[in-house]
């Protein structure tokens, strides 16, 4: 079939169903650059595609490149999500959800398609699955209260105000610790006592492609990257951070290269033995994306998966075959 007649019905499946193409992968996998490229494509074909990213941590201005944002990448194309608080604060997921879903719909008011793209895949899944989410402040007084209990006793205790709010228990990763028991007591409490009217976040229907990345060249990958974002100044971003006044432990709650190069502009690290825990740290952050997704997939969805190494022209092709 020719190409042209191809990406014509593409396009008319994806416009039929309200669908979005959600583009996912481990970190240097390059996402970025397969969202960009298939959004190109299209835009040749003259349909009009925006990126909605899903990265938890590019959301904050003036930390570039420790988060990778390479905006340099996006070309021509419009990009959503980037550089929309500041740092030092703590965005989170509820706050996500809000975000993307303002942004989702006037995307798709304009009568253009949106790319989600991302490794963070907590968020991809909140937004695709719809979850209910509310704010809910920290309760210092309850957290005090509950810090000496068993994560049995929390749990019980969970399940016990569940059944009051009338929510089911069936997340089973609120008790994994306690911390975590005890967050979800947090969230459980305030609903009890301040019931709140939902925003409406329905499901959304997305053909989800993985890009998938042999272990042995994401670690070169990863390693390759990390000596160009220091080479590229990433301490001397960190160094300016603290010197705007953000505290070292607001910086270090970022985890990965602002953990680690904070430290060593602290003076708690070498430069070497914050190179060696950095590069470690973020191929175990791979990992954990990739049985992130993997759950994802044990959760009902459907991954399209594609080999990173390919051409780019041919990724972009196999997309429109999925």
């Amino acid at each position: 079939m020719p190409k042209r007649i191809t990406f014509i019905i593409f396009v008319a499946m994806i416009d039929a169903s309200g669908r979005m193409i959600t583009i996912l992968g481990p970190t240097a996998s390059g996402k970025t650059s397969l969202a960009v490229a298939l959004a190109v494509a299209l835009s040749n074909q003259g349909v009009a595609a925006e990126i909605i990213s899903a990265d938890s941590r590019q959301v904050y201005r003036g930390m570039d490149i420790g988060t990778g944002k390479d905006l340099g990448e996006y070309e021509s194309i419009p990009y959503h999500l980037i550089d929309i608080c500041e740092p030092g604060t703590k965005y989170n997921l509820f706050r996500y959800q809000q975000d993307f879903l303002d942004v989702y719909e006037e995307v798709r008011r304009r009568g253009v398609l949106p790319i989600l793209c991302g490794g963070t895949g907590l968020y991809i899944e909140a937004v695709l699955k719809g979850y209910h989410l509310s704010p809910v402040p920290q309760n210092e007084a309850l957290r005090k209260q509950l810090e000496t209990k068993s994560l049995e006793e929390l749990t019980q205790m969970l399940v016990e105000l569940k059944k009051k709010t009338g929510s089911n228990m069936h997340n089973h990763t609120d008790v994994d610790t306690a911390q975590r028991a005890i967050r979800a007591i947090e969230i459980e409490t305030y609903n009890l006592h301040n019931p709140m009217p939902e925003r409406v976040c329905p499901p959304i229907d997305s053909l989800i492609i993985g890009v998938n990345i042999d272990r042995e060249e994401r670690r070169r990958k990863i390693t390759a990257r990390l000596k160009q974002r220091l080479d590229d100044g990433m301490v001397e971003e960190i160094r300016g951070l603290l010197d705007r006044g953000i505290p070292a432990e607001d910086l270090i709650y970022y985890g990965l290269e602002y953990k680690y190069v904070t430290e060593y502009v602290t003076g708690k690290l070498s430069y070497d033995e914050m190179f060696r825990q950095l590069e470690i740290a973020i191929h175990q952050f791979a990992k954990r994306q990739m049985t992130w997704f993997r759950g994802m997939e044990r959760r009902g969805f459907q991954i399209h998966w594609i080999d990173a190494m390919l051409p780019m022209e041919e990724k972009v092709k196999r997309i429109i075959e999925a």
